[in-house]
């Protein structure tokens, strides 16, 4: 297997989305290092365990404010 398939990060962005990235490149804008780090698999792995809700942040905020103003 080659090095590179064996050397990835988590990454997260500011709406709580999760991608991979390869580890040996500068991080793309608006994403930082989420803190787990390995094969392509295992952070594949990592992200379908902890982001669980898909949706952005930002319409999880307007949900739940909605919710709240309508007393569910």
């Amino acid at each position: 297997m080659h090095q590179e398939e064996d050397n990835f990060i988590v990454v997260v962005n500011h709406e709580d989305q999760y991608s991979i990235w390869p580890a040996s490149r500068e991080l793309p804008l608006g994403w930082r290092d989420e803190g787990t780090k390995g094969s392509k698999a295992d952070c594949l792995a990592h992200i379908e365990q902890v982001w669980t809700d898909m949706r952005p942040l930002s319409l999880r905020k307007q949900m739940d404010a909605a919710a709240a103003a309508n007393g569910s």
